[in-house]
């Protein structure tokens, strides 16, 4: 199996700072200009923003044309590592999110965050919580030195997990957290956002492999979608932050508050994951993108289902975006952690 990417690119690596312009850039543009979000606010169809949809689409579709969803055959290969991330991303990760959240925006900061903003917050929360990461785990694997062939089948696994898996997990959660959405809405957000890119991805690959050759797939067509899926996410941004001037500039101290449980979470299921694979002695190239994956998220699917189900206006979609804000730090960090282990593994 060919080793998805050689690492990280120039706006991977500097997100965090694209992710602020942006904040900037959008608030001016709802500040000086505000005409353009009201105008591009209008256009939807059936709740859905056609320009967020049209951008959320050049985002999503990349990632999954680097998926090789063939490689789900192969998933008997690392049986342990492989059951170590699943049981972390489906059964562990969406409720300590939802629990960690929920401690610091109600009880630790509850006198600095109004109720009706944190139920929103710990929507978005719970959004991010819920999906697990995608492509951005070849970066991360590929910093550690990870086994390429785990990788590629740990995210064809996930990606496939999220068609059954994704919707009861958001709308048992939302419900504990006293926010009413309709499963419908739910599904029509994964059928819209997972399955026709995920879809587009598998045809797109089959049809390019079948006249170009893998080759020509994996070193030049692949690469020449290598910044839509940063330059659709910025777009989203600037249009979110147009959206949410009012709110930011009211509470500009919020975004911190977001950001202290999100952090948090992503240090506590990286350790989890990458603690139980040392437990159980699997290799340090095993352990390291198992433990990458736990802790990254598919922030761009949370970012599109929160516009889907709460609006660009929505505090819940400003709380999946503090969530982009921190991936890549964070993640850097963990890489740096995760290295800094390896002498302690058994190879």
């Amino acid at each position: 199996m060919k080793k998805e990417g050689t690492g990280i690119n120039f706006f991977q690596k500097y997100l965090t700072v694209w992710v602020i312009l942006c904040m900037v850039i959008g608030i001016l543009i709802g500040k000086f200009i505000p005409v353009i979000p009201e105008v591009l606010g209008k256009m939807e169809i059936a709740g859905i923003s056609i320009p967020i949809a049209i951008l959320i689409w050049i985002m999503i579709y990349p990632m999954m044309l680097k998926v090789d969803f063939q490689s789900v055959k192969q998933v008997g290969k690392n049986p342990k590592g492989l059951i170590v991330t699943w049981i972390v991303n489906w059964l562990i990760k969406p409720f300590t999110m939802y629990g960690i959240a929920y401690l610091f925006l109600f009880v630790v900061f509850g006198k600095l965050i109004p109720a009706n903003l944190a139920t929103e917050y710990l929507a978005g929360a719970v959004l991010l919580g819920a999906a697990p990461c995608t492509a951005m785990v070849f970066v991360w694997s590929t910093l550690t030195h990870g086994n390429p062939a785990y990788t590629v089948v740990q995210v064809a696994t996930n990606d496939l997990s999220i068609l059954v898996a994704f919707v009861p997990i958001v709308k048992f959660l939302l419900g504990v957290s006293n926010v009413s959405v309709p499963y419908s809405t739910l599904c029509i957000s994964v059928f819209l956002f997972v399955v026709i890119p995920l879809v587009g991805g598998i045809l797109t690959r089959i049809m390019m492999i079948k006249n170009k050759g893998i080759e020509y797939f994996e070193n030049t067509f692949v690469h020449k979608f290598d910044n839509a899926t940063t330059i659709g996410l910025l777009l989203t941004l600037v249009l979110i932050f147009a959206s949410q001037t009012e709110v930011i500039l009211s509470n500009p101290v919020h975004i911190v508050l977001i950001a202290v449980p999100l952090i948090i979470q992503t240090f506590f299921i990286f350790f989890i994951a990458f603690g139980v694979c040392k437990v159980i002695r699997l290799p340090f190239d095993i352990a390291a993108p198992a433990g990458m994956i736990g802790a990254s998220n598919f922030f761009e699917l949370a970012v599109a289902v929160a516009i889907a189900l709460f609006g660009t206006t929505s505090s819940a979609a400003l709380a999946t975006t503090v969530g982009v804000l921190t991936e890549v730090p964070v993640m850097l960090t963990l890489v740096k952690i995760a290295n800094h282990m390896k002498g302690g593994f058994h190879e």
